[in-house]
């Protein structure tokens, strides 16, 4: 992504300058540059000016990361857990304050940003229960009078570097998990968005965590992202965003020793069979697809529907987005709000054209930029539908990431499954069918890490594993515990001998 605009010189009435965070100091960025944040619903309001940050800021962020470190892993889980209790009140009780905030940097609607807050608390509350678990295990030794176990313990410095789609669920996914480890951390938020994790940020300190435990830099992903996935001082990268991103992300982990946690791209599908409830299947595939105007890495981007309810489902879905209202999030009236930027606006409206260009689709509806009133000063793209598409078309293959659906026809769920698998991303899918064993055999079938009946390809809950196979990912697996501990902890193996003698495992037991 090419870096936002440079503020403008110092005048009058200027916005806000917000600061890194470093060392439990709010502190600005060593290049003394400001990218302007403009609200992408009326690009005419600025947010406020973020740091421009370079690598001197993440030299200094995970020095101070390094030196919190000792004292913060020692500090026994359970206290490490009742910071984060407080951090989960402290959102509860500024949901409606962040909320507004997000949409107005973000673009969502309101509601929708009211769960992406909401997410972070169930997060942040669910990772405080595991202050008093995080569990290893016993196990018998193969030998007489030796205990054996295994204890999980922090890795270290961690880098998190996050996307602009959901600015503070995303952060809380990886944050909260790592906190609890005893890691300490630096946070790269998006450079459209910084301004949710900073509320994240604020609302630690206030709860009480330490100093250099948790540090911000804010910036370009060239400048500011990329220092954090080669510092010699960073043990794990956790990286969250595009597919092209994540593989840079991992070729520097590696050349670097780190761990390296990748969630990245997803070209989703619902399966709507012939004994659908074809209502639900409308209401599953709007909010699907035009959710965060499309702008989810579970978007529901191609809807594989059998060809005997075919055309009754693309006249009622064509009914459904027809009413979809388009404009602010913060107007209550409005389903859908703008794209993040000028970037995706043009990526999108270039598939678009990309998808009229494939021989044998068909663009159903919408299909352009919305100017008209004060759409002119956003990035609002019309709900998009593309009819009679062809599994192997690039509208059917290439994430889009943005309010473009395309409808497949299929002749039964073998094609409907065979159809689904066949993109190199596999992060959710969703079948709606009355039948449990077409719902079953597609469960089992799907190559996807998320799977729904009856249901969106969205709306993942905090307490189940996030991720996908394939491109989506590395095999890593955000959310539930089990998995977000793996990412975070690493794991010591323990041998207590007590026999009085040297006992040699293996070679004594034969």
């Amino acid at each position: 992504m090419p870096a936002k605009k440079p503020a403008k010189k110092a005048g009058r009435n200027l916005p806000e300058k917000y600061k890194n965070y470093i060392g439990g100091r709010w502190v600005k960025p060593a290049s003394g540059e400001y990218l302007e944040n403009r609200n992408p619903a009326d690009t005419r309001e600025l947010i406020g000016l973020f740091p421009a940050s370079s690598a001197r800021d993440v030299e200094t962020a995970v020095e101070a990361a390094a030196a919190a470190l000792p004292k913060w892993r020692a500090t026994p889980a359970p206290k490490r857990a009742e910071i984060l209790y407080r951090l989960g009140q402290l959102l509860m009780e500024r949901k409606e304050e962040y909320s507004r905030a997000m949409t107005r940097e973000m673009g969502k609607v309101l509601k929708e940003a009211r769960g992406d807050v909401q997410e972070a608390i169930d997060m942040t509350f669910y990772t405080a229960g595991e202050g008093r678990r995080l569990q290893g295990y016993t196990t018998p030794s193969e030998l007489p009078n030796k205990m054996a176990m295994c204890v999980r313990q922090p890795i270290g410095v961690c880098s998190l570097i996050t996307p602009w789609n959901f600015p503070m669920a995303i952060p809380s996914w990886k944050m909260m998990p790592a906190l609890i480890c005893g890691n300490t951390l630096v946070i790269k938020p998006a450079e459209d968005t910084p301004l949710s994790t900073i509320h994240l940020v604020q609302a630690a300190e206030e709860a009480g965590i330490p100093r250099g435990v948790i540090n911000i830099v804010m910036g370009a992903g060239e400048d500011a992202g990329a220092p954090l996935t080669t510092h010699p001082g960073v043990r794990l990268v956790s990286f969250t965003g595009s597919t092209e991103t994540g593989r840079l992300v991992a070729i520097e982990a590696a050349r670097n020793d780190k761990i390296c946690s990748l969630e990245m791209g997803g070209k989703n599908v619902i399966m709507v069979m012939d004994d659908a409830d074809l209502d639900l299947a409308v209401e599953g595939t709007v909010w699907g697809a035009f959710g965060t105007s499309g702008q989810r890495c579970t978007a529901s981007s191609r809807i594989v529907v059998h060809q005997s309810v075919y055309r009754q489902f693309v006249d009622k879905l064509t009914e459904k987005t027809r009413g979809l209202r388009v404009g602010n999030g913060l107007r209550s009236n409005v389903d859908v709000g703008p794209v993040i930027n000028q970037q995706a606006l043009d990526k999108i409206l270039s598939y678009i054209e990309i998808g009229q260009n494939e021989d044998g689709a068909k663009l159903h509806l919408g299909g352009s930029r919305l100017t008209d009133g004060e759409l002119r000063h956003g990035y609002f793209v019309e709900p998009t539908i593309f009819t009679d598409v062809r599994p192997n078309m690039r509208i059917a293959q290439e994430e889009i990431f943005g309010p473009v659906v395309s409808i497949i026809p299929c002749r039964d769920l073998d094609e409907a499954i065979e159809i689904g698998n066949g993109v190199k991303y596999g992060l959710s899918s969703s079948i709606f069918t009355r039948d449990v064993n077409r719902a079953m055999t597609a469960m089992e079938r799907m190559e996807t890490g998320i799977f729904y009946v009856n249901s969106s390809t969205i709306g993942a809950e905090v307490h189940l594993p996030f991720g996908g196979t394939k491109a989506t990912g590395n095999g890593h697996r955000e959310g539930a515990m089990i998995s977000s501990l793996d990412i975070f902890s690493e794991w010591k193996s323990i041998y207590i001998d007590y026999s009085g003698t040297l006992q040699k495992a293996q070679i004594d037991n034969q």
